[in-house]
């Protein structure tokens, strides 16, 4: 079946329980945030598409998942250091209509790992 991965390859993953301690506009960017998150041990800044989804002071201090081991990437000068976990929906078109971050169904310590 296309698109499967073998357990191997999920256990390479590293997911870890984060909260967003600041969030600012990135100049130029319309759709994007960077973000300072706290991921227990360690601070890290990401860039996250959510600026449609969002409002600065909804994001300040949420709990998310974060994706804490994939490729940083340089996104308008700021360098991402990971990747906020997020469901979304599309319209008919395939644009996204609605994004929610996804976050743990009770209090959780910080940099606790997603398995």
């Amino acid at each position: 079946m296309e698109g499967i991965i073998e357990f191997k390859d999920w256990k390479k993953l590293d997911f870890r329980v984060g909260k967003i301690l600041e969030v600012e506009d990135i100049k130029g960017a319309d759709k994007l945030y960077k973000l300072r998150i706290d991921i227990g041990e360690e601070k890290r800044t990401l860039v996250a598409g959510l600026k449609e989804f969002y409002s600065k002071e909804q994001l300040k201090n949420k709990i998310c998942i974060v994706f804490t081991n994939l490729e940083p990437k340089t996104l308008r000068g700021v360098q991402s250091q990971g990747m906020l976990l997020a469901a979304a929906e599309y319209d008919d078109k395939g644009n996204e209509k609605i994004v929610r971050l996804l976050e743990p169904d009770g209090k959780i310590e910080l940099g606790s790992k997603i398995f």
